[in-house]
């Protein structure tokens, strides 16, 4: 699967692992084109306002810091030990590196990818055959409303999962009405994200009934922080559901956890669930079933609100349903790729987690705690279709273990591939700088 310089790699997603990827193809002397549908780390803004668990050290590469240091002999990087936000690490990190000279003139913005095919061929095509190995990438760009193809020798999928949020109801599809609450989110109606609870968003909070459903660590985020707000906010209240067992903690801890802040965070969050503060209901064992607008009057200034749902959750352990109000919903409950612009490549997805089912395999057995994933090799990241790669947490589909560190060893990886060189290491043979 060799592919010589000059070739044209295409990158999609201009998030950590984009950038990255993009950086180390540079480097190597090949041709990129790195197409984002926003700008630059938009994705980390979204949740720009919550502190990561692990330190910068594990957030960087050696030669992303070269590259900004070779740019700006005044650039600073974080201390190695700093654990950022998702906002201080775009500032910080990301988006200085995109800005480097090596990829300023690579990267393009508010263009998304609608659909890539093998150029002349359909997905029916030689299955296995040289036929597709020789044949470049057709993508389908859309920028200011206009459409336009663009061509590439490989193409790398970046794009992450942040963006495309699983579905709140029970096993995982829709709950009747949700989606049409959810086309409302503008109006704060339902947030798949993790709110601003105790910054700019405080004021949306502090004065409702939310309902919270989710028990991993995005929602024990929201928890924790509606915590500080039920103390400070006599008009806020919350009510936590999750689909773990009444009896069991919402978040398992893991034993001697590298990453100490998420091992707080945990024991915070389990702590919120068995001695909920005031006006706040911990519901676990149950699962959202249906949600329908209700007006509703506020009995303080005799208003009707016009924006009250009524939701309907199920227990688990004998099927009694239960309905009460809510004013607006936080989903934490997960996310997935999207796959709709691949649909015309050869790619085998895993049944049960969405990813590349090569490295899906690959990852089974492995252990849930995200800091002791290894490698899982080159060959992991190969795909029927040749020359088409998935590397960073989509990759990882709707398993949300995936760590930078380890998208890193995706890319060292997969270029031993690319450059069909079995000890090709830009990272072990870039100087590494002081910390």
């Amino acid at each position: 699967m060799a592919v010589d310089t000059p070739a044209r790699i295409a990158i999609l997603g201009a998030g950590p692992i984009g950038v990255e990827t993009a950086l180390y193809a540079r480097f190597l002397g090949y041709d990129v084109d790195l197409y984002e549908r926003q700008e630059v780390a938009a994705n980390l803004l979204r949740w720009g306002h919550v502190r990561m668990f692990s330190p910068f050290s594990w957030n960087s590469s050696p030669l992303g810091l070269a590259a900004l240091a070779a740019q700006d002999e005044s650039y600073r990087p974080p201390n190695a030990d700093e654990l950022l936000t998702g906002r201080e690490w775009a500032t910080r990190y990301v988006r200085p590196l995109a800005e480097t000279d090596l990829l300023v003139d690579f990267i393009h913005p508010h263009t998304e990818v609608l659909a890539i095919s093998k150029g002349g061929l359909l997905k029916t095509e030689f299955v296995g055959g040289s036929e597709r190995e020789e044949a470049f990438f057709r993508l389908l760009l859309r920028k200011d409303g206009q459409e336009s193809y663009a061509a590439a020798d490989v193409v790398i999928d970046c794009t992450g999962v942040y963006g495309n949020h699983n579905w709140a109801g029970d096993g995982g599809m829709p709950a009747p009405g949700e989606k049409e609450a959810g086309a409302r989110e503008s109006d704060g109606q339902i947030e798949y994200g993790i709110p601003d609870v105790s910054g700019h968003e405080r004021t949306k909070y502090a004065t409702g009934h939310t309902l919270l459903i989710g028990d991993g660590y995005s929602a024990a985020t929201t928890a924790v922080a509606f915590r500080e707000l039920l103390e400070s906010s006599p008009r806020a209240s919350l009510t936590w559901l999750t689909r773990c067992a009444p009896s069991d903690d919402p978040l398992p801890r893991i034993a001697a956890d590298a990453l100490i802040e998420r091992d707080r965070l945990c024991a915070e969050a389990n702590r919120m669930a068995k001695h909920a503060p005031e006006r706040c209901r911990y519901l676990a064992g149950a699962s959202l079933m249906r949600i329908e607008r209700q007006p509703r009057v506020e009995e303080e200034s005799n208003r009707t609100a016009s924006n009250a749902l009524l939701v309907t959750v199920q227990r688990h352990a004998d099927g009694e349903e239960e309905q009460f109000a809510v004013d607006r919903i936080v989903a934490n409950v997960g996310y997935r790729p999207d796959l709709q612009m691949l649909s015309e490549l050869q790619v085998h997805w895993c049944y049960a987690s969405d990813g590349p089912m090569k490295l899906a395999a690959a990852l089974m057995g492995s252990s849930g705690d995200c800091t002791r994933q290894a490698s899982t090799g080159a060959a992991s990241l190969m795909n029927p279709e040749p020359h088409f790669y998935v590397l960073g947490s989509k990759s990882y589909g709707r398993k949300s273990n995936f760590l930078f560190r380890t998208g890193l060893q995706q890319i060292r990886d997969l270029f031993t591939i690319i450059g069909d060189r079995e000890a090709l290491d830009l990272y072990a043979g870039t100087r590494q700088l002081p910390r």
